[in-house]
């Protein structure tokens, strides 16, 4: 009779365990002390309800002194009820992947969580805006604690921004933990990109400041030009509104730098009320968010209203839009941040007088490099005439 083969085992490799770090374990914390009171309140036969801090410009406030649209006392209640079932289990769903995640030091895009709940029966997302609905309230809520959504392990799908000039970035390798350093001054005809996680990234530079500029066509010219070794600086590609990361990197270079930033976009209502604001005070929407996002000591350098008489740039313009006018008059009256400032009030006033609204591109009417021969130099002269 045949002997049977022995079957070999196969040997298990442990992985090993996940070193957390202080926010790490204040992240499961707030997780885990959620989910029992949520289970507390179920075997106490009463309805469980979570609350989440309502995410509106009707719920900030700003002052001078703060720098920063601060988020108030509104809250929103989430019961457990019949109609309620489903968005409520969404919601311990999607907190628990989150402390699976950080156990693990992994993390979900905000489109892999979506895909994720597909498993999760009754409790599948019907599209990714439900699934980033609930995100932001649970961010909301671990906000209260000083918690991101980078903490929970979720990332947007968003593009770091490119980067050029006198600065040394120290990185560490994922594998090894050695450090990286990243010269930006080295980088060819390239740029550096902004990574969506900042918080590890230590800073060395001997630059004066920083201009974030809106479009990327204005910032490969400067860069191609290395604007940024003549006037000792650190450009920074917006793109339009400024990503977290974008945001979060700025405000920890210019707070540990003592680096002003100076911002550099269209003479809009668009590039003014959103691409702006949102960098200097953030928003109503990402409230629960601003003291960590926005950068308080951003100023406007151009473009502005009297840069389009200054330097006669009035054939150079287009007609403001419905919607441009909607939005700066929007601004006017119910904006706490432009409320706050006399000169921006001024300003947008002006826009609204003149009808028009000027690109960066229009410097180009007096040469191309005309902006970075001419306006940048004049306008850096005198720092004291920048809108807040």
């Amino acid at each position: 009779m045949a002997k049977k083969k022995a079957s070999k085992k196969k040997a298990v490799t442990k992985k090993a365990a996940t070193k957390l770090t202080d926010l790490d374990k204040k992240t499961i914390k707030v997780i885990t002390t959620t989910a029992y009171g949520v289970h507390k309140k179920i075997l106490g036969r009463t309805l469980p309800e979570l609350r989440f801090p309502v995410r509106s410009l009707t719920n900030v406030s700003y002052t001078k002194k703060v720098g920063y649209f601060e988020l108030g006392k509104g809250r929103k209640a989430r019961a457990l009820t019949v109609n309620t079932v489903k968005s409520f289990a969404q919601t311990l769903r999607l907190m628990s992947l989150s402390k699976e995640m950080v156990e693990n030091a992994n993390f979900a895009t905000k489109r892999e969580a979506y895909y994720i709940s597909k498993n999760w029966s009754d409790a599948k997302f019907a599209a990714q805006p439900e699934s980033d609905a609930v995100m932001d309230d649970i961010e909301a809520l671990a906000s209260l604690e000083g918690l991101t959504r980078e903490q929970l392990r979720f990332r947007p799908e968003e593009h770091g921004g490119a980067l050029a000039g006198e600065l040394t970035v120290i990185d560490r390798d994922r594998t090894t933990g050695n450090e990286i350093r990243i010269d930006c001054t080295a980088m060819g005809s390239g740029a550096y990109t902004i990574p969506s996680s900042v918080e590890h990234l230590k800073f060395e530079t001997k630059a004066k400041f920083i201009l974030a500029i809106e479009t990327g066509g204005m910032f490969h010219r400067l860069n191609d030009h290395q604007y940024w070794r003549d006037a000792n600086c650190i450009l920074i590609s917006m793109g339009g509104v400024p990503s977290r990361a974008q945001r979060r990197f700025m405000r920890r270079l210019s707070d540990e730098k003592k680096l002003p930033i100076f911002c550099f976009v269209d003479c809009d209502p668009y590039g003014i009320a959103n691409i702006y604001r949102t960098l200097k005070v953030g928003s109503g929407n990402a409230a629960h968010i601003n003291r960590f996002f926005c950068v308080p000591k951003a100023q406007f350098l151009g473009v502005t209203p009297q840069d389009i008489i200054d330097f006669k740039l009035e054939d150079a313009t287009h007609p403001l839009k419905p919607v441009d006018i909607k939005r700066a008059k929007d601004a006017l009256k119910n904006d706490p941040f432009f409320k706050a400032h006399a000169p921006w009030k001024k300003a947008i006033t002006q826009m609204l007088k003149m009808g028009v609204r000027a690109e960066q591109q229009a410097l180009a009417k007096w040469g191309l490099n005309f902006v970075l021969e001419e306006y940048l130099p004049r306008k850096l002269k005198d720092k004291k005439s920048f809108l807040p």
